[in-house]
């Protein structure tokens, strides 16, 4: 497949408390890997776009809106949720993190790429309608879904394999019977929603310790008889990695492997009801050389198949 990264330096600006997980360093272990593995001359570079006021209004209230906007501090940092925080130069940040899903989706729609990995902060898939939570600021996802559904598209599937479960984007989609929402999450732990279920809304609880072989079987059993059903013309990943073995920050066991397998699943299934592509979004994934292999072997299944 022809596969871009998308992201940008600004990205990098975002700053929370000392010692926070969701990092800068995140984004330069991403690259990292991606140049030392070799991948970086196989795949697409691109720089994500100012994203406009009128992005964010796809998916959040005005109030909402303008309080993330008239919280910037000139200087130090200011709490949004108690998970949450801003600086001077997060809103720099958020408009390229939010301005990567418009021109990912410009570049599936456009025929120019059929997958892009977006490889920004802050991540987006706590964040409701009406505010922020859980690292997230706007829900990146549920922007780019909208966006996309203003282009035409009719139908998406958004598959969150986070650690955690993808509250902000159900709550955001869950009345849209045009979007198929499937989320798999460690259970019970953050955020700690209600388990629903919908014609729409799939979510598959995982224990603890549930490692590759139940994600092949979640997979198997429950999302790709509803995918297959659904027929989605644009698939969305909110692609976190904190699942992984070496991220103290859940309790799942999953690994590259799994990831790859995941991937590989999802880009056959892609071909085989002719989406338009796969758009992916890095949420969450915190130990850093983890987290760096797991995304290096996301995008390199991603242009190898």
């Amino acid at each position: 497949m022809r596969t871009a990264i998308i992201s940008h330096p600004l990205c990098r600006r975002h700053k929370m408390t000392e010692e926070h997980p969701e990092c800068a360093e995140r984004l330069d272990a991403i690259a990292d890997r991606i140049l030392a593995s070799g991948l970086d001359i196989a795949v697409t570079h691109l720089m994500a776009p100012k994203a406009e006021m009128s992005h964010y209004a796809l998916a959040h209230n005005e109030k909402h809106i303008e309080r993330v906007l008239n919280s910037i501090p000139e200087q130090g940092l200011v709490d949004l949720d108690g998970d949450t925080w801003l600086c001077k130069d997060s809103l720099k940040a958020i408009e390229r993190a939010v301005g990567a899903g418009i021109m990912a989706v410009d570049e599936v729609l456009g025929g120019r790429h059929d997958a892009a990995f977006c490889s920004v902060r802050p991540p987006g898939h706590h964040a409701y309608e009406d505010k922020s939570a859980g690292f997230c600021v706007f829900n990146n996802v549920a922007i780019a879904t909208k966006y996309a559904q203003s282009k035409g598209v009719k139908r998406i599937a958004i598959l969150d394999i986070d650690v955690h479960h993808g509250d902000g984007t159900q709550a955001i989609v869950k009345s849209d019977p045009n979007v198929l929402f499937c989320s798999l999450f460690q259970y019970p732990f953050y955020p700690n929603t209600e388990i629903e279920n919908t014609d729409t809304v799939v979510n598959s609880p995982l224990p603890v310790a549930s490692d590759g072989t139940d994600l092949r079987a979640l997979y198997t059993q429950q999302w790709q008889p509803k995918l297959r059903d659904f027929q989605p013309e644009l698939i969305i990943i909110s692609a976190g990695f904190d699942a992984h073995l070496e991220d103290d920050m859940g309790g799942l066991k999953f690994v590259e492997n799994d990831y790859a397998w995941f991937t590989l699943q999802i880009a056959q299934l892609s071909k085989e009801l002719n989406c338009l592509g796969i758009i992916s979004y890095l949420e969450g994934g915190y130990e850093l050389s983890s987290l760096g292999r797991s995304v290096e072997t996301h995008v390199r299944t991603l242009a190898e198949s």
